[in-house]
């Protein structure tokens, strides 16, 4: 299921004939957008505008399952833990969490997806419209080319050419990241000595380094230190949590963004290395419509 709805499945959905779907776009009756001259509509803007015209008595959304969607960070992990909020984690990138919250799947997304002029907030309106969710940083962090020990000769992406390389999942946003700064280097996966599997966490990854399965991999500065490997620093990203509104003043979640705040919080950003809190807690993101 696309995010995007063509003109031929909203006449579909709307039950109406394609060109009164053409009609309602041209009236601004319905969310759409315009690009490459088609007429695409976003789902989720879509449903949340057939909500708002329904009559009639009005039931109560299911509850939201408590669940951390999204991107793994080891900095915001042992915090959903030693806060006690008793969240559960479904981490498999920053595209798969967008794709949860969107299916109401989860409370909230950790999200860390590069875009121009920023992070997050382009990739959250296009999935999610003005849906009611609030988009909350939680820190700027390192990340950059993770070397098993004793790997020396690699100093940037050029030199990755056929070296045995760990790659993450396609619905990573670092994954999504990298390809790109291969293509900056006129380089593809193809030039490189990839294995067979993937690393589905920042963690997963810097321990297969350690072990030598891979000679580099693109994650996080933070885990160099824990796990003796080098590093190569080449961006800062921001990290954010997305939130349902009506999830956010739950009790887990305002353990959580407590706990954030914490001194013991900061204290172990400062251990790990690789972590700049100073705008913690600053909203980049509140959908309007409820």
């Amino acid at each position: 299921m696309t995010d995007f709805l063509t003109t031929r499945e909203l006449a579909d959905l709307l039950r109406i004939g394609e060109r009164k779907a053409y009609d309602l776009a041209a009236s601004g009756e319905v969310p759409c957008v315009r690009a490459m001259g088609k007429l695409l509509f976003p789902r989720a803007e879509v449903l949340a505008w057939l909500n708002a015209s329904r009559s009639g008595p009005q039931t109560a959304e299911p509850p939201l399952p408590p669940i951390v969607a999204g991107s793994h960070d080891p900095l915001l992990d042992w915090a959903l833990r030693e806060s006690g909020s008793g969240l559960a984690t479904y981490y498999d990138g920053s595209f798969d969490g967008l794709r949860r919250l969107a299916d109401r799947a989860a409370q909230a997304a950790v999200l860390h997806i590069h875009e121009p002029g920023g992070f997050n907030t382009g990739a959250l309106r296009d999935t999610l419209g003005e849906a009611p969710v609030v988009l909350v940083q939680i820190a700027h962090r390192q990340r950059g080319l993770l070397l098993s020990p004793g790997t020396q000769d690699i100093g940037g992406f050029a030199d990755l050419k056929g070296r045995r390389v760990l790659l993450r999942q396609d619905s990573a946003a670092s994954q999504h990241l990298f390809d790109r700064q291969l293509a900056e280097h006129d380089l593809s996966r193809d030039d490189l000595n990839t294995l067979p599997n993937c690393a589905r966490t920042e963690e997963e990854l810097a321990i297969a380094l350690h072990d030598g399965k891979a000679e580099a991999g693109f994650g996080l500065g933070a885990l160099a230190r824990l796990y003796g490997l080098g590093f190569v620093p080449t961006h800062s990203e921001r990290l954010d949590l997305a939130i349902w509104r009506r999830a956010y003043f739950d009790p887990p979640l305002q353990k959580l963004l407590s706990f954030l705040r914490s001194d013991g919080f900061a204290a172990r950003a400062a251990e790990m290395g690789g972590y700049d809190l100073t705008d913690l807690g600053a909203i980049h993101h509140n959908g309007a419509s409820g």
